[in-house]
């Protein structure tokens, strides 16, 4: 994946959440477009923490990207009436 593509991703309007898939097998969701601090040639994505603060970060190689799947958006609970 190349960093424009990751840009067009993190940019759309509205934003969509989606998941990276690293060749390694481990995957990585991405809900909002500050998750993810693109450079040139990789990516550095917050590691999940219990608090709403990462503790720490990873960078993944974006050649390490495999794919980018849209997550499924959860339904919104009761009948709309506010």
């Amino acid at each position: 994946m190349s960093a424009q593509d990751l840009l067009d991703l993190l940019r759309s309007r509205p934003f969509v959440p989606f998941r990276l898939y690293a060749t390694d097998g481990r995957t990585y969701n991405i809900h909002h477009p500050d998750q993810a601090l693109v450079l040139r040639t990789r990516v550095v994505l917050p590691v999940a923490t219990t608090g709403e603060v990462p503790e720490r970060s990873e960078h993944l190689s974006l050649r390490h990207i495999v794919r980018a799947e849209e997550l499924a958006t959860e339904p919104a609970s009761g009948n709309g009436a506010s």
